[in-house]
């Protein structure tokens, strides 16, 4: 049983266990612990011309991206490889869910966090 919790664990503490959401509020995280090498992901459902702001600080160097699939593939449009902040925008090109991932080095983090859509000026 303590096997079992210990591999269903981390694929409970991902963002993408279930459909993911649309972004209609903020999404604030603050305090994720990453242990060494560890993957979070946080993800959404974006339409067509949407665009997200995110930001983020960590403890100790992460690895960062932003992705989507398409079919078996994996698309990476941000990939950063190693750092401890971030502050940016994409737009999203077609509908589709969008995650944020966030990869540990061998220290662990801790992950802070916020995303938000863009909302165009009317």
């Amino acid at each position: 049983m303590i096997a079992l919790f210990r591999v269903a664990l981390p694929l409970l503490a991902a963002g993408c266990a279930s459909e993911p959401d649309r972004l209609s509020v903020p999404m604030v995280t603050t305090g994720i612990e990453l242990a060494p090498f560890a993957i979070y992901e946080q993800c959404f459902a974006l339409s067509s011309g949407e665009r997200v702001a995110y930001q983020f600080t960590a403890t100790q160097p992460v690895a960062f991206n932003v992705h989507f699939r398409e079919g078996s593939a994996t698309i990476v449009p941000i990939d950063i490889k190693t750092t401890r902040e971030e502050s940016d925008a994409f737009a999203a090109d077609q509908q589709r869910n969008y995650c944020l991932a966030w990869e540990a080095g061998p220290q662990g983090s801790v992950i802070d966090y916020r995303v938000q859509q863009v909302r165009p000026r009317q």
